[in-house]
């Protein structure tokens, strides 16, 4: 990839599971990476993998839950790396109960990492692809977004306004030069089910990869400028587990 083609990725989620299989997928086609999430050490430890193929990548430690601080930070690390070509969304929290027993703050909670702070994050990034007349923006939602499933509903509707989310921005921002595109995935083995507000008893060898789903979004983010998926919807070979 010559310098000109040099592209460069902003990853939320990175320190683990999809987002830290797909910054080693990017890593592994050329592209440079920004790798947000809580926990620098685990962000360092993929840092330090990533740049062993010769990318530039870069840890910036960040809590999305933090929604009032998201947009600005997102504009200072994109300020700070530079050039940001594709954002991938994909920090994000399990949670299991049913409607009836999800209090408040846990409704919250969930709409607030998984909606919310994909708009901030969003918002803080579309100026300057606008200003590049490029871009392209992943939001990784899940089968939980079309189909729902009982004690998953706070969870499922957060992914559901995701998915609206991604369809609206596709609809305002193509005229920009930027593409949108959902990745839609079933049940993928990371570490969400060992999460303390997840409770849910699934066959785990039976899920998705999280280096399955990554290669799908360097699939999308590889296409020509002039084509897009505007929603990829991935499930495993044995079904909704």
């Amino acid at each position: 990839m010559s310098a000109q083609q040099k592209r460069r990725a902003l990853i939320t989620g990175a320190s683990s599971g999809i987002g830290k299989a797909t910054a080693l997928a990017f890593a592994k086609a050329g592209i440079d990476v920004a790798l947000v999430s809580r926990s620098l050490d685990k962000l360092e430890a993929v840092k330090e993998a990533l740049e062993h193929t010769g990318v530039e990548a870069k840890a910036y430690p960040l809590d999305l839950g933090q929604i009032s601080q998201v947009k600005e930070k997102i504009q200072a690390i994109a300020l700070d790396f530079g050039d940001i070509d594709i954002l991938v969304n994909n920090a994000g929290i399990g949670y299991t109960a049913s409607l009836s027993e999800t209090p408040l703050s846990g409704w919250q909670q969930v709409i607030d990492l998984n909606l919310t702070s994909v708009f901030q994050c969003i918002t803080g990034i579309l100026p300057l692809m606008r200003d590049r007349g490029r871009g392209t923006i992943i939001n990784v939602a899940s089968i939980a977004a079309k189909q729902a499933f009982p004690y998953w509903g706070a969870y499922s509707v957060s992914k559901a306004g995701l998915l609206a989310l991604s369809q609206t921005l596709a609809q305002e921002e193509r005229a920009h030069g930027i593409r949108v595109t959902t990745i839609c995935p079933g049940a993928v083995n990371t570490e969400i089910w060992d999460t303390e507000t997840v409770n849910a008893n699934l066959d785990r060898s039976k899920m998705l990869t999280p280096e399955t789903v990554a290669q799908s979004i360097l699939h999308t983010v590889l296409l020509p400028q002039q084509a897009v998926i505007d929603e990829l919807t991935i499930m495993p070979s044995a079904g909704a587990l």
